[in-house]
């Protein structure tokens, strides 16, 4: 392949739902927290419907569950519990989506290829090394502050001016609302990753292409070349 007559010049990845399945471990990593806390568990279903705006969002949205609004230490608390659970396993209950390893190994001779995504940099490097996957990527842009989250376009900016592309020559690859909104507010083009977590017909504006397996992108990228 070869990326010198397309107008995509470099690929970013959402991690959680686009590279990995790492609902598992978000999933034990927010409920080892709850417990050592003194609340409940959630199950899978319930925590796979909440991933996607970065572990603060997340652990809002299970303390609204259970009816505990209020509370910034108790955050605090939480937050600490639930990085310190995925950083001692990364990817112990999940795993890296089948096509993911070939996909990218396909790409990266041709593709500067990124991370960008909601989960905190530290904890989005772990997951990555855990699943062999952090050598393909020349960065990996993450949520470390509120601002950065997506849907707000700073970090795809961020990773095309550091690549040195405009941001239409970006591709964002994404399975969930916050992706595509990034996309759109940057200027990038966007490939929703149909394998992952997120709902399709839930999107105000539709992505330009939908990818139903990890393959496909390759596809899409010879029909750019």
């Amino acid at each position: 392949m070869n990326a010198n007559g397309s107008s995509i010049r470099a690929v970013a990845f959402d991690l959680d739902g686009t590279l990995v399945d790492s609902a598992p471990d978000i999933g034990h990593a927010l409920n080892q927290a709850l417990r050592e806390s003194g609340f409940g568990s959630f199950d899978l279903e319930q925590v796979r419907a909440w991933i996607g705006d970065g572990p603060d969002v997340l652990i809002d949205r299970a303390l609204n569950a259970l009816g505990q609004g209020d509370g910034a230490e108790l955050r605090r608390t939480l937050r600490r519990a639930f990085d310190r659970s995925t950083l001692e396993a990364p990817l112990a209950h999940g795993a890296v989506f089948d096509g993911i390893h070939a996909l990218l190994q396909a790409l990266r001779p041709a593709w500067p290829l990124v991370v960008v995504t909601n989960k905190p940099s530290e904890l989005a490097r772990a997951v990555l090394d855990a699943g062999g996957l952090l050598p393909h990527f020349a960065a990996v842009y993450g949520a470390d502050v509120a601002a950065l989250r997506k849907p707000a376009p700073a970090m795809l900016n961020r990773a095309a001016q550091e690549l040195g592309l405009a941001t239409h020559r970006l591709l964002m690859v994404g399975d969930s609302a916050a992706d595509m909104g990034a996309a759109l507010a940057a200027g990038s083009p966007a490939a929703w990753a149909g394998w992952g977590y997120g709902v399709l017909h839930n999107l105000k504006t539709p992505p330009r292409w939908f990818a139903q397996r990890p393959g496909r992108l390759l596809e899409i990228l010879d029909e750019e070349a």
